[in-house]
This record gives structure tokens, C-alpha cells and sequence, in this order.
């Protein structure tokens, strides 16, 4: 009999949390019990898995001391005071929030990309990277193992879900303001996020850089565990309802041509080339990345004006792959590891 394990989804009211639930099930994660938690507001609601539905239970009261496998989308304020609780009780933590990401001691990992960083784990706790470097890293970790990169320029084009159903609301609510010519309100944004480009997600750093920007280049260095990778990043938040794009464009230590990246992509994990030179012949967020699974690269093309550059363009579901899909995946990580649930030591 395969090792059955219970697993608790914290935030499961949110929009990654909820996502969670559904991959859960879908992938058939060898899962004796999941049950969802959430604030005390969303105590006694229902949430869906699967066929059935799950009872949400209040986190303040909740005891994690038979959870094998924790996953937390609730945010970085819930996550501190959580996750070491629920890690001292023996639960294997993945954490979607950035609360540990630049720890030492806390590994930091794409599944394609250093899924054996998983195994070293002292706090009990595993961080899932930013939405927009999880996609990048999925495109990137091939081309940088085989040929090296020096310097990678970005600018994202992320959408509203990104900063969750909140922003979602207030894409959809200003759209239809704005159509039925009404006067609108930014509450959840900075300034109007309908028909508009925002160069601005999360607060300004005292380099002039946003905190979103920087976390691309953080979390790049320590999941390709190369501090000389220089990372010059550019945020942007578009009026998408789902699916982060990049405008990716690198320079490699070695000369990698565009055909070699195509087929190099091609054969790599999490990866979906969508490469031809016509018109729709490229992926964007509604035709391709929107509920799938895959990190989605096209219009790879030598870069004219360096000998060793090469442009790319990323497309992925933030929510999914960027978020509830990655942690599902090291939580299989562990499983396949041979993570013991606490029920066979009873």
C-alpha cells in the first residue's frame, strides 16, 4: 500500500489556495485527508476539491499536529507566525510568500529546475519563488546549464491576479465602469489598472528599483545558485486577467544560436515551444498560458545588437504554474523522496 499523507491548504479561500485544491485532486496526490484553512472570516465556508467539498477551517484554532505536508498562500503576515508553528509540529511547509525566500537555511525551488534543494529543509520549510521568476527560471536553468549567462534584461507584463482576487475584482469592476462611462476609483491598484500599463508592483527600494523587480534578481541567483548572474528587471502590471508574459533578453558566456535554443526548449521539462514566424505563431496569455500547466517560450531570435544574445518571450498562468502548480510538485518531491507521514509512525 502507497504511503498516504495528510495535507493541509492554508489561504484555501484565496485564489492560488483554491487552485491548490483543484491540482491536488486532479493530480491525485497520494493524500489521506486535505483539509483547507483560513482566517476566522472564512471559518464554516466551503471550498471545492475534487467532486466534493471541503469544510474551511479557522487557522487561529486549528491544530497542525497531524499535518505531514502544509501549503500556505495566505500571505507574508500569516506565514511568519504560521509556518514555524506548523513546521514544529513536524509538517513539511511550502510557502508561497516571500517571508523566507532569502533565507539561508530555507531552500528555494522550481521543481524542473533544483528539485534536490528540496531535500535540505532544517526549519521544515520550503519557499516557492515569485510568480515571474518561476517562469523565468523554467526558460532560463537549460540554457544557462548549457552554455552560462552572464546578464539577463526583463521586463515583465504581469497580470491582475497577481495580486489576487482583489485585483481581479477591480480589472473586471473598472472595465465595466469605464464601457458604461462611468467615473472610476482605484482602490486596490495605484492608479487606473483598466485599459492601462502600471510600471509599478509592490514598494519602491531605496534603488530606485521596485521590491517586485528585486525578488527577480534574488531569487534568480539563489535557485541557479550563481551569485554573478547580473539581472536588470523592469515590472509591469497589464490589464490581464491571468498569465504573466516576459520580455526576456540575455547574454550568454557562450554563443547559443536561436535554432539551439529552440531545441534545447524543446526537450526540457515544464517547457512548451511555441515558435513560428507568422502571425499568432507565438504564445500570449489567453491563447496558450491560461489553466495549463506548461512555461510557454516563443520568438527566440539572436539579438542584433550583442555576439552572444538571445531574446526570448515567456508566457505562464501566474496562479498556476507561478504559484499552487510548483507547490504540488515538491510536495510530490518529498513523496517521492520517501517523506514518512506521521501515520505509520503511530
Amino acid at each position: 500500500m502507497s504511503k498516504q499523507y495528510k495535507v493541509a491548504v492554508v489561504g484555501a479561500t484565496g485564489a492560488v489556495g483554491e487552485t491548490m485544491l483543484s491540482i491536488l485532486a486532479e493530480r491525485k496526490f497520494p493524500a489521506s485527508a486535505v483539509v483547507a484553512v483560513a482566517s476566522e472570516r472564512s471559518a464554516g465556508s466551503r471550498v471545492a476539491f475534487g467532486d466534493d467539498e471541503l469544510v474551511v477551517q479557522d487557522l487561529a484554532t486549528f491544530d497542525p499536529s497531524s499535518i505531514d505536508i502544509a501549503l500556505f498562500s495566505a500571505g507574508g503576515a500569516i506565514s511568519k507566525e504560521y509556518a514555524p508553528k506548523f513546521a514544529a509540529e513536524g509538517a513539511v511547509v511550502i510557502d508561497n510568500s516571500s517571508t523566507f525566500r532569502y533565507d539561508d537555511d530555507v531552500p528555494l525551488v522550481v521543481s524542473e529546475v533544483n528539485p534536490d534543494a528540496a531535500k535540505a529543509r532544517p526549519r521544515g520549510i520550503i519557499a516557492n519563488p515569485n510568480c515571474s521568476t518561476m517562469q523565468l527560471m523554467v526558460a532560463l536553468a537549460p540554457i544557462h546549464r548549457a552554455y552560462g549567462i552572464e546578464r539577463i534584461n526583463i521586463a515583465t507584463y504581469q497580470s491582475a491576479s497577481g495580486a489576487g482576487r482583489s485585483g481581479m475584482e477591480e480589472l473586471g469592476r473598472q472595465t465595466a465602469q469605464l464601457l458604461s462611462f462611468q467615473d472610476i476609483e482605484p482602490k486596490k491598484f495605484q492608479v487606473q489598472i483598466a485599459f492601462n500599463l502600471i510600471p509599478q508592483i509592490d514598494d519602491f527600494q531605496d534603488n530606485g528599483f521596485t521590491k517586485e523587480e528585486m525578488k527577480l534578481v534574488w531569487e534568480t541567483r539563489k535557485i541557479l545558485d550563481d551569485p554573478t548572474i547580473g539581472v536588470n528587471p523592469t515590472v509591469v502590471r497589464v490589464p490581464v486577467f491571468y498569465g504573466h508574459s516576459e520580455a526576456v533578453h540575455i547574454e550568454t558566456r557562450e554563443k547559443i544560436t536561436a535554432d539551439a535554443a529552440h531545441a534545447l526548449l524543446a526537450k526540457s521539462p515544464g517547457v512548451e515551444v511555441v515558435d513560428e514566424r507568422k502571425p499568432g505563431g507565438y504564445p500570449t496569455p489567453v491563447t496558450h498560458a491560461s489553466g495549463k500547466d506548461a512555461v510557454f517560450v516563443g520568438r527566440i531570435r539572436e539579438d542584433l545588437s550583442h555576439p552572444r544574445g538571445l531574446d526570448l518571450w515567456v508566457v505562464s498562468d501566474n496562479i498556476r504554474k507561478g504559484a499552487a502548480l510548483n507547490a504540488v510538485q515538491i510536495a510530490e518531491l518529498l513523496v517521492a523522496d520517501g517523506l514518512a507521514p506521521k501515520a505509520d509512525a503511530s
